[in-house]
């Protein structure tokens, strides 16, 4: 889990008009509905294809930690499992992108489901042979991360070749309704399977869930695709990708805001058990119900993210601030219905905010760099769980609920409005109290002089410049341009 420029939207990259599937041209764009995207057939397949997988992903998720647990009764064997799981994000999350940009993207996910699929197979037959132990659970989990290294930023950025890129942000949106609503089935189903055969059968179901992402991906029309440009391989490319993005404010900062915001604000299952043990001294279905509301309120989110034509800045901004000014009111609710009541909306915010960071980065990014951009992307907001985790687990255990969960919503909200100032300045904006309505002031925006950083005024008001590419990107292309030339 993106805006582009200023105050406004983000510069879509140049299509190729004549293999549109989506007729999403400049020229006559096809304005998104909720599920625009589902009318394109190879996107149809793919998220077809997800709904099955994820499902499935989701169920070995609460059979593994049940697992892990029945087989050590630790919590922090749980946690360990759960950090080899993530921590190859974090270290090469970086090199996933440089693959996703050089190789082709289909072929790719071809791979890394077949072996995220072998996982599920492998841990099944272990559990249900009976010789399974923790430290098979923990190598799987590894190697599930390591494919989820290449996967991540492939299936990312797999995405525009699918549907072009005035269709990217309804997309990315139905994905995540996607994912969420697997969050939803995917637990309750694993609860029924484990409680009346064993967890064995859910991570079977995972495995062979694959199946049907991987027939969608051989089922989809490839003359259909907008394949982007392939990173030529050479040297330093994982340097030129950061390069471009600290280049670029408008793929800097959203991503210094999805990193802060994925590290220390989004360690709800701490803070939701810690609350639910400790402050309402309830049990499990509490806990379950916390996560459900939360998941309604994501799934309520995506799809109303999907509504929009555009991935704004300000909205990005003022979702992440909402978010942690949301975190911080449900610290000071009176009563556990209030804080229960509270999650939905939290929900719904915070996948405003994922999904809104999520399109506009990938639209603000060059396609040849796109795979790189998005990597660092999901290494920030996935990568930082091995970190702010265990901070955050620290203040709640060392401070109690109501602080761990206040720092949370404390930093999500500073980290907004450090961003949104920062973007400001550099778009020639400033914040104004507005009083020619006496009985509404509302703050705007003003432009403080002539030449503004980020964006550039047009007839239709304000609009964001394209990004201008780095030296070492420019040479790199010409060099690439000469060799292609015949002698």
């Amino acid at each position: 889990m993106s805006t582009g420029h200023g105050a406004d939207s983000a510069p879509a990259p140049r299509p190729d008009t004549t293999h549109d599937p989506a007729n999403t041209t400049r020229e006559n764009p096809v304005k998104p509905s909720m599920f625009s995207s589902l009318r394109i057939r190879n996107y149809r397949l793919f998220a077809v294809g997800q709904v099955v997988s994820n499902t499935g992903t989701w169920m070995q998720r609460i059979a593994q930690d049940w697992l892990v647990l029945s087989l050590t009764g630790s919590a922090t064997a749980v946690g360990i499992t759960t950090a080899l799981q993530f921590l190859p994000l974090l270290l090469f999350g970086l090199y996933g992108g440089v693959i996703a940009d050089r190789y082709n993207k289909r072929r790719l996910l071809l791979i890394t489901q077949t072996l995220m699929g072998l996982t599920g197979l492998a841990l099944a037959a272990l559990t249900l042979s009976g010789h399974v132990q923790v430290a098979h659970v923990y190598a799987l989990a590894f190697v599930l991360g390591m494919a989820t290294v290449v996967d991540n930023p492939a299936r990312q950025t797999f995405v525009p070749e699918m549907v072009g890129p005035h269709q990217i942000r309804n997309a990315v949106s139905l994905n995540s309704a996607n994912f969420q609503m697997a969050r939803i089935t995917g637990p309750a189903l694993a609860g029924v399977l484990i409680s009346a055969v064993g967890s064995g059968w859910a991570f079977l179901f995972n495995g062979l869930s694959f199946l049907a992402p991987l027939a969608a991906l051989l089922l989809m029309r490839t003359a259909e695709l907008l394949p982007t440009e392939r990173a030529p391989r050479t040297k330093g490319q994982l340097r030129e990708g950061l390069r471009y993005v600290r280049g670029h404010p408008e793929l800097l900062w959203p991503i210094v805001l999805v990193g802060f915001i994925g590290t220390f604000g989004f360690n709800f299952p701490i803070w939701l058990t810690a609350f639910t043990d400790k402050v309402f001294t309830a049990g499990a279905g509490t806990y379950a119900l916390l996560n459900s509301l939360m998941a309604v309120g994501s799934v309520a989110g995506a799809l109303l993210a999907a509504r929009r034509g555009h991935a704004r800045m300000r909205l990005m901004v003022g979702a992440a601030l909402l978010f942690g000014l949301l975190e911080i009111v449900a610290v000071l609710s009176p009563s556990f219905w209030v804080f229960a009541a509270l999650m939905a909306p939290i929900g719904v915010v915070g996948l405003t905010f994922n999904v809104t960071a999520n399109a506009s980065v990938q639209l603000a990014s060059d396609p040849v760099m796109r795979g790189r951009v998005m990597s660092l992307f999901v290494m920030v907001f996935m990568g930082g769980t091995p970190i702010g985790g265990p901070v955050m687990g620290w203040v709640t255990d060392t401070y109690g609920p109501r602080i761990g969960f206040l720092a949370g919503g404390l930093i999500s909200a500073a980290i907004a409005v450090v961003v949104a100032l920062v973007l400001g300045r550099l778009a020639g904006l400033r914040p104004a109290l507005d009083l020619r309505r006496p009985a509404r002031p509302r703050i705007r925006f003003v432009a403080t002089g002539p030449e503004p950083a980020l964006t550039r005024r047009s007839e239709d008001g304000e609009e964001p410049r394209e990004p201008q590419e780095p030296q070492e990107l420019q040479e790199s292309r010409e060099s690439r341009k000469r060799v292609a030339e015949p002698a």
